[in-house]
């Protein structure tokens, strides 16, 4: 073993942890050495986005220590920047196993340092504790999930006073504090019982007001709640895939005068094992699958599961045909983009200044939306902390509708600051109300949209790389694209590169430069003559590279939507065996 990774071990087997720890450390000397060096051979990172990883012993795993030191670095940054006064925190939890339990380690160690606590009583999604961060006037806050992971996984995230996940400059200045900590014993664990302004006086348990404060909010989002009235009875089929989404979701639709609601009944119960899938993430089919089934034995109108700590959202619907199809992150962008616009066009509420905000990787088919109907529609990196980063910087000159990304994440209104799968499902349903009430599906007014606006079609691929070399061979495929750019891909030359890293794009053909106007990023793009797009980028909480296909071309009729979607489909493989990967 390393001499780094041994001393690591050594400092665990002979410092302050509880003896229940340092039995496991032994038993994995004893029966597992490998497991052993993967626990130790590196610091768990707090990243931009907080910790995630898997629980168990050891300095790069989940658990009460990791959790207690990252904490207290984030307390000592919170006390540095608001030095008067009194500190606020909010902190929520999803429903996976231990959860609940490195909720509190954060709320102690936050009261310990002086800080007061606002805690969820119990499981909560975490788009609410974003809504009661600007709802108490926190200047922070803490959600303990790893979002749609598999069950071994934690994680922690963490917030500032937006409602948003940590940007720069605070990001950087809370990985630095959390950096300093070297040791346990430099947490404050908590504060003797009893005494005066101890941590119990600091720790205040919230729950249904803030439920009832977050329900009136999202309803204010419904646009059309006549059309509801008609279609009260539409039917609506959620799965909430054993996480949080049980807390709001059924309440809101009734809310928003849905009658018709059947909850998956397997998959309803709060369980971190996620015992009916191996990935708790509507984005995959098997988590969806019992969803689907129950949706075709009722006949209904629409499917929708989110994912454990409700912040993602997946939909599936019939097709023109009549056979159920899951709707990826992209179409239900698309579809929910272009409701809200032409919506509030048809309300006459829209506003010269409305604008809409997508990722860079997701589908370019919103700009044109947006764009076609003179709304501002503004790209930011991957992650819901730049959507919230923009609302901020626009919110006195400009007024914010919507903002989503490919991975099935939307925000419809500001009054929170990360993405919301409860408001989202509460929406969409009334998108597939209003869209029945004229007599047709959501996935054929998809095809209507393609044939207005042209035919965009997306997919994407995750490669894995685990392990000690894994985020290694990450660095070097990026490296490997930034030297030997293709000159074409797919026969199509490749007329943009741009490399958000270095904040630089070029046309390869006439050598023109320019500034990329965002913060730096590991993303390359690659944009083709004939209008595809590829992006690559590392995933910034799992240990994978993602690749990001966008192709494109115009529809002329619905009739002609099964043949044209072959046909890209077919452009998009050509792409994939073109770079090799």
């Amino acid at each position: 073993m390393d001499t780094k990774i041994r001393d690591r071990v050594n400092m665990w087997l002979n410092g302050s942890f509880d003896e229940a720890t340092k039995n496991e450390i032994k038993k994995l000397e004893a029966e597992n050495p490998d497991e052993l060096t993967e626990a130790f051979y590196r610091n768990l990172e707090f990243g931009t986005g907080g910790l995630r990883g898997i629980m168990g012993v050891g300095t790069n795993r989940i658990n009460k220590y990791t959790i207690g030191m990252a904490t207290q670095g984030y307390a000592n940054y919170l006390k540095k920047t608001y030095p008067g006064g009194e500190t606020r925190v909010a902190i929520a939890h999803d429903s996976r196993n231990n959860s609940r339990r490195f909720a509190e380690i954060t709320a102690n160690v936050m009261a310990a340092n002086g800080i007061k606590v606002f805690l969820f009583e119990s499981l909560r999604p975490t788009p609410e504790l974003s809504f009661a961060i600007r709802h108490l006037g926190c200047q922070g806050g803490v959600v303990c999930t790893a979002s749609h992971n598999p069950k071994e996984y934690n994680g922690y995230k963490a917030y500032w006073n937006d409602g948003g996940q940590l940007v720069p400059p605070h990001d950087k200045n809370v990985i630095a504090e959390v950096d300093k900590i070297a040791s346990v014993d430099e947490v404050k664990w908590s504060l003797p019982a009893g005494q005066a302004g101890g941590s119990e006086d600091r720790v205040q348990l919230i729950g249904k007001d803030m439920d009832e404060a977050y329900w009136q909010m999202a309803k204010d989002l419904s646009v059309y709640p006549e059309v509801i009235a008609r279609q009260h009875d539409l039917k609506i089929v959620y799965t909430p895939i054993h996480g949080t989404g049980i807390m709001l979701v059924p309440e809101l639709l009734k809310r928003y005068g849905f009658t018709n609601v059947t909850i998956v009944e397997e998959q309803a119960k709060p369980d971190g094992n996620f015992p009916t899938v191996v990935y708790p993430n509507p984005e995959e089919s098997e988590a969806m699958s019992i969803g689907l089934k129950k949706a075709k034995a009722i006949d209904a109108d629409i499917l929708l599961g989110t994912d454990p700590d409700a912040d993602r959202v997946g939909i599936a619907v019939k097709d023109h045909k009549g056979n159920w199809v899951l709707v990826n992150g992209n179409q239900t962008a698309v579809l929910a983009f272009n409701y809200l616009i032409e919506a509030r066009k048809s309300k006459g509420i829209a506003r010269a200044n409305d604008m809409v905000v997508k990722t860079i990787v997701t589908t370019d088919m919103i700009n044109r939306i947006a764009k076609e109907n003179n709304v501002t529609c503004y790209d930011v990196l991957t992650g819901f902390k730049w959507i919230a980063e923009l609302i901020k910087e626009k919110e006195s000159s400009e007024n914010y509708i919507i903002g989503g990304e490919e991975s099935y994440g939307l925000m419809v209104g500001s009054k929170l600051r990360d993405k919301d799968a409860v408001s989202a499902v509460a929406i969409l349903s009334e998108m597939a109300a209003y869209e029945k009430n004229k007599g047709r599906s959501l996935f054929e007014k998809l095809i209507d949209l393609y044939v207005q606006y042209g035919f965009y079609k997306e997919h994407l691929i995750s490669i894995t790389k685990k392990g000690m070399r894994g985020q290694e061979e990450i660095a070097e495929m990026m490296e490997s694209f930034r030297k030997n750019t293709p000159k074409s891909i797919n026969g199509s030359p490749v007329v943009q590169l741009l490399d958000y890293e270095l904040r630089r794009g070029k046309n390869p053909v006439t050598g023109e430069e320019w500034e990329i106007k965002l913060p730096k990023s590991n993303v390359l793009q690659f944009i083709l003559e004939d209008g595809s797009k590829i992006s690559a980028r590392p995933s910034g909480t799992e240990p994978k590279i993602k690749f990001y296909f966008s192709v494109n071309t115009r529809l002329e009729s619905a009739a002609d939507f099964d043949k044209v979607s072959a046909e890209l489909d077919q452009r998009i493989q050509s792409i994939i065996t073109d770079l090799k990967l």
